[in-house]
């Protein structure tokens, strides 16, 4: 049995036939490869486009997927989140997809063994799929080559799981990770070059991903307001002027903070293409874990 906490748990291989499969099913809808299976989520957390993204992808496989409002689960009447999962997967789906705002939620109910885990985002440590999507933007945009290339993060990166997770893959790929951000929004540890000035990464630098700023996050605030913070480390043309940097973000976007409205309708922008990139490489993951692996363990 294989989970998906993070991309640690896959192999170079199996990240390499995801980003293959991906681009296959961009290029042509599949047969309904997953007829028959049966997909829980639990998300914790609100969300909008990875609990869709997931549906979606499952749906063109053939998947069913039955979603569980965790507000109205036994854990609200003191049931621990174990015992629930375990009579969850009493009901025998073949996998559960889980978001929650603890980093170990995923990694504790993959270790009952008991259904394929997938993590649809946890606490501020690891958000694999958005990571996997990121990576397969950037394959799709530069042709498939991923070593050397150059890529800034800039913002709240020491609340970003999606800093985290791509940070974690990127450098195993290959590419140069550079972080922008003011220092408390800096991990604590990290031997990754650091820059509080996003002008001087601009001329070194082929991507940026933009983070949202969760400045509410902050115990001790260290911009007045969103506007100051903006000033600073929204992307916006005139910052970019004619420089051919390929632009992303998670979402949500906060506009004019964390990008302009004339960034995000700029075709450097890939905001939109990083959407509907997801649903395909969750097809891919979906497709992995559910089928792959079953029949054809892949070797390291």
């Amino acid at each position: 049995m294989q989970h998906l906490v993070d991309t640690d748990q896959l192999t170079l291989k199996q990240i390499w036939k995801i980003l293959e499969d991906t681009a296959s099913f961009k290029s042509r809808r599949p047969a309904p490869l997953l007829s028959g299976k049966l997909l829980f989520t639990l998300f914790f957390e609100n969300s909008t486009r990875t609990r869709s993204s997931f549906e979606v992808a499952a749906k063109r496989l053939g998947a069913e997927m039955v979603h569980l409002d965790p507000s109205r689960s036994s854990t609200k009447k003191g049931e621990t989140l174990e015992d629930t999962f375990a009579n969850l997967c009493a009901m025998e789906p073949d996998g559960v997809i889980i978001r929650h705002s603890e980093n170990d939620t995923p990694s504790r109910l993959a270790e009952m063994e008991r259904v394929p885990v997938i993590n649809a985002g946890a606490g501020n440590y690891a958000h694999p799929t958005q990571a996997l999507l990121d990576l397969y933007t950037l394959y799709e945009w530069f042709g498939g080559e991923l070593e050397g290339l150059r890529v800034a993060i800039v913002g709240d990166i020491v609340n970003s799981r999606v800093a985290a997770s791509d940070i974690r893959l990127f450098r195993r790929m290959g590419i140069q990770v550079s972080l922008v951000a003011p220092k408390p929004f800096m991990p604590p540890v990290t031997d990754l070059p650091q820059f509080e000035d996003l002008r001087e990464v601009l001329d070194d630098v082929e991507v940026i991903i933009s983070l949202r700023a969760q400045l509410e996050r902050h115990k001790k605030p260290i911009f007045d307001d969103y506007a100051a913070y903006a000033r600073r480390y929204c992307i916006t043309e005139e910052l970019l002027e004619d420089r051919g940097i390929v632009i992303m973000h998670p979402g949500p976007v906060m506009r004019n903070i964390d990008l302009s409205d004339e960034i995000l309708e700029d075709p450097r922008c890939m905001v939109l293409d990083q959407v509907k990139n997801g649903v395909y490489v969750r097809m891919a993951v979906l497709k992995l874990l559910l089928l792959d692996v079953r029949n054809t363990p892949m070797d390291a």
